[in-house]
């Protein structure tokens, strides 16, 4: 049995249902066109998540699901085939898995000094392909994951600055929201420094999901025990399963994961676009693991008094709550500004 997700923010508590509600319908206005192309894209699930990254504004919400909408229409990330970025994988260095965490959630193992390809482009397909596959594995009730970053056999000579670059770019722009907690294990101890010294100027949101895990101090180690089962923990982490990484066995489970992708694109379904289920959600025992490992744990409210769309879903539609409504067609002078808006940045990517 899986802990409960962390509680929502307070930023989040401090909007009704009804405030909530409203956001989202005025950032789906903003979309025009692009909403009704892509309608799986821009469920309230999604939409919500922009508007957390980027604190509530509607505006700034909008311009970036737009850009996010635009890339998907042009890369199609979706359609990624296993076939098609096999070479990246080789050795493991980015991989999905075959454990979860305490709270249900789907794990990235990511090891930068396993690097084996030079070509920028390459190394961010896999990137995507791997970000689709977790998003595709997350349960019902999830909606963000894990990632395990190993720093074993990690030099500066193992990076690149154009990927680096490139990799915060895609995961900030193109995938808000879905990373719960990043653990950075064995890291040189320099990046822990550093990481004190840019707290200042880093979203304290974003700062409370990078964990410093080190094996030779036990405290830190309690952060891994606190999270996983460590009898199912890989042995590198300071887990108990001797299995690592075998690069046949991942293949098959890709492959097995590519027709489950293709059969769900195929019944019109959206890897974006999957709701978090209330009642599995409200069925999860209080979690029991150090609040520094949910970056919403900080508010001493229950759960239970958050509101969002998808905790009240269901206690306003037995009370015929019926949530303000935006008439876009009302609204001509920004639909006309987003619409001029989004043409010029159209143009700008042609």
């Amino acid at each position: 049995m899986y802990l409960r997700k962390p509680r929502a923010s307070s930023a989040e508590k401090a909007l009704s249902y009804q405030e909530q509600q409203t956001k989202i319908n005025e950032v789906r206005c903003l979309l025009g066109q692009l909403a009704e192309r892509l309608p799986n894209f821009c469920s309230d699930a999604s939409i919500l998540r922009y508007l957390r990254a980027r604190n509530w504004d509607v505006q700034k919400s909008g311009k970036m699901l737009k850009e996010t909408l635009k890339w998907r229409l042009e890369c199609k990330p979706e359609t990624i085939r296993w076939e098609d970025v096999v070479h990246e994988a080789e050795t493991g260095k980015i991989y999905r898995a075959n454990y979860l965490d305490k709270y249900g959630r789907a794990v990235l193992v990511m090891r930068p000094g396993f690097q084996n390809t030079s070509s920028a482009k390459g190394q961010i397909k896999y990137l995507v392909y791997c970000m689709e596959n977790a998003i595709l594995n997350l349960a019902a009730d999830q909606e963000q994951m894990v990632w395990l970053i190993d720093f074993q056999g990690w030099t500066l000579a193992s990076t690149s600055v154009k990927a680096t670059r490139e990799t915060a770019r895609v995961l900030q722009d193109y995938y808000p929201e879905r990373l719960a907690l990043g653990i950075l294990y064995n890291p040189p101890r320099i990046f822990e420094s550093f990481s004190k010294v840019v707290k200042p100027f880093v979203d304290q949101k974003t700062y409370k999901k990078v964990k410093f895990v080190y094996s030779d101090d036990a405290e830190s180690q309690k952060i891994m025990t606190d999270l996983f089962d460590i009898n199912k923990l890989e042995s590198v982490f300071g887990g108990h399963n001797q299995d690592g990484f075998d690069f046949s066995s991942y293949a098959e489970q890709m492959k097995e994961d590519d027709k489950k992708m293709s059969d769900f694109l195929n019944s019109g379904g959206s890897v974006l676009s999957k709701e978090p289920s209330l009642l599995s959600s409200l069925q999860k025992p209080e979690p029991s693991t150090s609040e520094a490992l949910s970056h919403g744990s900080s508010d001493s409210s229950s759960s239970s008094d958050v509101e969002s769309p998808r905790s009240l879903h269901v206690k306003n539609s037995n009370q015929n709550l019926n949530a303000p409504q935006v008439n876009c067609s009302d609204s001509g002078a920004a639909k006309s500004e987003a619409q001029h808006e989004l043409m010029i940045q159209m143009r700008e990517s042609a």
